[in-house]
């Protein structure tokens, strides 16, 4: 018979640490979240909408991961611009901020396209007005969309008792 305390076996289903996550714990979390909301959005646009088509599971998921790093480095492209026109006193400076933060955004889906297009060929197709443009900004509003309903939910989640 095993003379070992009940304790102990509880003491071993019990996680390692109770420890908070690290810095890099935190940051494989926030691109994986982001990555699949990518890909479920992604997806939901090829099955409900004619003008996004992908060949394969596969390459959606590895689409929604380029997406992702694309995204994310167009967004530090856009808070550089932003902070070196915050930076400068004047009313000229802040039309400057807005109109390149706008020409960022919507300049950097023209890149987005086209690199799409460069991986992954004709698997990946954006149908629709511009050659695609209009419908790969639907796609890219909606899945920002839904990253921030989903960080607002956790945000929320962490603010209420347990």
């Amino acid at each position: 018979m095993n003379d070992a305390p009940s304790s102990t076996v509880s003491d071993r289903l019990m996680p390692a640490s109770a420890e908070g996550p690290t810095t890099k714990q935190r940051l494989f979390v926030r691109y994986l979240m982001g990555v699949l909301i990518d890909l479920l959005v992604l997806n939901l646009f090829v099955e409900y909408w004619d003008k996004v088509s992908i060949d394969s599971f596969t390459i959606s998921l590895l689409a929604a991961i380029l997406l992702q790093v694309l995204l994310k480095l167009t967004i530090a492209v856009e808070h550089r611009v932003a902070e070196y026109f915050n930076a400068r006193p004047g009313g000229l400076m802040r039309f400057f901020r807005f109109f390149f933060a706008w020409l960022v955004l919507f300049g950097s889906k023209f890149v987005i396209l086209e690199a799409l297009s460069f991986a992954f060929g004709d698997s990946v197709r954006f149908a629709g007005i511009w050659h695609g443009i209009i419908t790969l900004i639907v796609v890219v509003v909606v899945m920002l969309i839904a990253e921030e309903v989903v960080v607002r939910v956790f945000r929320r989640l962490g603010n209420q008792p347990a």
